[in-house]
């Protein structure tokens, strides 16, 4: 079975969190990545995904003016990169997220997995078993 290693995203996109939604929205839209890493003093304090903006967005908010924090989940469930692919569905499943922030054993964020990009791999695997 593949780790997350195999299929996470190491192009991060690290935004702060009294950055705005557009900005935010902006950078994600140009390369194509549906959640971002928030940090705050080099340290992870949350994950703002599309879902997050969607939220917003449909609360009518300006998002010249909403800032990250507002909108991001905090403290977010994280998870590794020697992690299998289908703990990672399960985890992602039982707590309702498509999006977790891997970390390495000092702690830093080194990619992002998706709901989308686990899928594709289990199913990889069980085609070739």
């Amino acid at each position: 079975m593949p780790t997350i290693a195999d299929v996470m995203r190491t192009e991060l996109i690290e935004v702060a969190p009294e950055d705005t939604l557009g900005e935010v929205a902006e950078r994600m839209t140009a390369v194509n990545v549906g959640a971002v890493v928030v940090k705050d003093f080099g340290r992870l304090i949350g994950i703002l995904t599309e879902r997050d903006m969607l939220k917003a967005m449909a609360e009518r908010v300006h998002t010249s003016e909403a800032r990250v924090r507002q909108w991001m989940t905090e403290e977010p469930i994280t998870t590794t990169a020697d992690m299998d692919v289908d703990e990672a569905a399960r985890l992602m499943l039982a707590n309702g997220f498509r999006h977790l922030p891997v970390l390495d054993e000092s702690g830093q964020v080194t990619g992002v997995i998706s709901l989308r990009r686990v899928v594709a791999a289990t199913t990889a695997a069980t085609k070739t078993a």
